[in-house]
């Protein structure tokens, strides 16, 4: 038998600890969220998507989903979400969110709102069950309904996710195609989504006035966009250099810090409020 050396030791136990750390901090992340969702603490962070050539015109929202923790702690979704993503936990957030974000359509006429979702929400029956309640209590709010789907989640079960797309965008709901560039679409597959909006992954978007190479692969994106005739959202838009860049290039939609961040008061929230309490 071989013999290993201390630092081979080292390594293999220094891999073992921090396989361990992770393993801790995503139970503790199931349990906290598992939690909230027992107690019903859980809401949705709104954040702008406005018009690029006419940033004071909002094009829709989208609205993120939020836990609280035991101390009353807002936690956002993406310290969480790769933790219950598989499990059922997260089929149940998934279904929150969009209870949540029906209801705010509902009360709010003039809202369009786009809420996230997994492909492995598809089959789970109660989140059908609750868009169903939501299109029978108020016919337009389908119209009004944007549902994000990450590239990643989308080509787990491409066959499936295309066909729950034919039939809900039937019903008036518009689908978008989240976080693109940041998995690998395989194009064939591309060609059978027909997503009606296409989201650009925030990794070529921040600073890209400054960087050429994010400049020619954002170009790329925005020409398949075109082809398909998809409208596109520039993610995580944090500086005017970048809006001035993106606009001249043809983004249609633009979201991110420099014109909001997500919030759980937003306008129509803050309008009532204020009239109530004059």
């Amino acid at each position: 038998m071989g013999q290993a050396y201390p630092q081979e030791e080292d390594r293999r136990g220094g891999k073992n600890a921090l396989a361990e750390a992770l393993l801790l901090r995503d139970r503790n992340t199931l349990q906290m969220v598992e939690a909230a969702v027992r107690h019903k603490q859980v809401m949705l962070a709104f954040q702008p998507v406005v018009q690029s050539r006419r940033p004071d015109r909002m094009a829709f929202y989208e609205g993120l989903i939020r836990v609280l923790d035991e101390t009353g702690r807002v936690i956002p979704a993406r310290e969480f979400i790769s933790a219950i993503e598989d499990t059922l936990v997260g089929r149940m957030i998934d279904c929150l969110a969009l209870e949540k974000g029906l209801l705010a359509l509902a009360r709010t006429p003039s809202l369009r709102l786009a809420i996230n979702m997994s492909a492995r929400s598809i089959g789970y029956r109660p989140w059908m069950r609750t868009l169903e309640r939501g299109l029978k209590a108020d016919p337009t709010v389908g119209e009004r309904l944007i549902l994000e789907i990450t590239e990643s989640s989308a080509m787990m079960v491409p066959e499936i996710v295309t066909g729950f797309m034919s039939e809900l965008q039937r019903q008036g709901i518009a689908f978008a195609l989240d976080d693109f560039g940041a998995g690998f679409t395989a194009l064939r597959h591309f060609k059978q989504f027909q997503f009606d909006i296409l989201k650009i992954d925030g990794q070529f978007i921040r600073g890209i006035h400054a960087d050429p190479d994010n400049q020619v692969l954002t170009e790329a994106i925005l020409s398949i966009a075109r082809q398909f005739d998809m409208f596109t959202v520039a993610e995580n838009v944090e500086k005017a250099e970048d809006v001035a860049i993106l606009t001249a290039m043809g983004v249609d939609c633009l979201q991110g810090y420099f014109f909001g961040a997500p919030t759980v008061t937003p306008p129509w929230v803050a309008d009532k409020r204020t009239r109530a309490s004059a």
